[in-house]
């Protein structure tokens, strides 16, 4: 390893990065794979995957000059929520990695911080480019390469002695450092846990996620409504998804993070789900600046924050449901008479039935017809067990 490379690795360690590897900047070997899994749908929505296609072939597509990859991932598990917590279904469940601040902003600044050592130390002209998740980058294999971990059945990169509690980024450099080749330790071997436990069979085959399945997906990259066969399947998780990183027994190697940043900020751990129902706004920005729940919009927030409470089922939260379905965007109104449908009874009838002849949008017309007639199924139900 040259002095520049062991330099490198030195500083980046410093910086609070954990793993860090070098690999030269090369085409793609896995583009191919990822270009049929967009053939095949399996990205969903998001269209800006397929616009980036042309682009990730190649890390060259994104800096000219770049002779290296420079791989590194920072740890952000902090602790698991105690289960009184995490099982009661009156209370969100958040992924970990977004219980503190956006952790686009702490990486970009840490690497910052590593270039400039860079420019410090290299004795030639620099040219860089900074990848931190949201770059056209095929990163996961830029990273196995690397020996930062292994691709497990999850699609989560997987270190053998910490396991995939990790933020990937990136930088990419015009100068021919030495590589990193170490032989990957670790496998997924039998395991197969993190496909039995995904509540909505995302995880279709080992290595190949179907996104429109996933709950990650449904509560943070689609804008629209969730489709109604998997909203029971959701329970409590109203921004992102930890289980099946959750189930791996790599996992149970994990030291929590000391980094400031990505401890839990008050009210994103377990919060209690009708102290989210009526956020503004104003409050919703206010609550998540800095954090990484804003990218859902109050309105995608408040959506999966219905779908828990139709998944709750407590009476208690209809009050909070019928000024939901009177709310600004359709897409709050639609989920709030769905979860009245859910929690049922004469009551969530009545507000549903009322709502109907003043509902203007059509999407939200056929939810309430439709939770109407559920409310009345579950009358059905509950005279034929009386």
């Amino acid at each position: 390893m040259s002095t520049l490379t062991q330099q490198i690795h030195q500083r980046a360690n410093e910086l609070g990065f954990e793993l860090v590897g070098i690999t030269p900047a090369a085409q793609s070997e896995t583009i191919a794979l990822y270009r049929q899994w967009i053939e095949n749908g399996y990205a969903g929505k998001m269209g800006y995957l397929e616009k980036h296609l042309p682009l990730k072939g190649d890390v060259r597509q994104l800096l000219a000059e770049a002779k290296s990859v420079i791989s590194l991932a920072i740890n952000y598990y902090t602790l698991d929520p105690p289960k009184t917590l995490a099982e009661d279904p009156a209370r969100g469940q958040i992924s970990r990695y977004a219980w503190g601040d956006d952790y686009h902003d702490v990486i970009r600044q840490r690497l910052s911080e590593l270039i400039n050592f860079i420019k410090q130390t290299a004795e030639s002209e620099l040219k860089t480019r900074v990848c931190v998740d949201t770059a056209p980058i095929i990163e996961r294999e830029y990273a196995q390469k690397a020996g930062l971990g292994w691709i497990g059945k999850n699609t989560n990169l997987i270190h053998w002695r910490s396991g995939s509690w990790y933020f990937l980024s990136e930088v990419l450099i015009n100068i021919a450092l030495a590589s990193d080749t170490p032989a990957v330790r670790g496998s997924c071997g039998t395991c197969t846990r993190c496909i039995e436990a995904c509540p909505t069979d995302a995880i279709i085959e080992p290595n190949v996620l179907d996104s429109r399945r996933c709950i990650s997906y449904l509560t943070i990259e689609l804008k629209e409504e969730i489709p109604k066969a998997l909203r029971p399947k959701i329970g409590n998780l109203i921004y992102g998804c930890d289980i099946c990183q959750e189930v791996c027994p790599w996992n149970s190697k994990a030291v929590p993070t000391d980094e400031p940043a990505f401890q839990p900020r008050a009210g994103n751990f377990a919060p209690k789900l009708l102290s989210l129902i009526g956020m503004t706004q104003q409050e919703f920005s206010r609550r998540f600046k800095g954090s990484p729940i804003k990218r859902a919009k109050r309105r995608g927030f408040l959506r999966n924050v219905l779908v828990a409470i139709g998944n709750w089922g407590d009476r208690r939260a209809v009050p909070a449901l019928k000024d939901a379905l009177t709310d600004d965007e359709p897409l709050v109104r639609s989920h709030a008479a769905w979860a009245l449908g859910r929690i049922g009874g004469n009551t969530a009838k009545h507000i549903l039935r009322t709502q109907l002849t003043v509902e203007d949008e059509q999407e939200v017309i056929t939810e309430i017809q439709d939770a109407i007639s559920e409310t009345q199924q579950s009358s059905r139900r509950s005279d034929s067990n009386a």
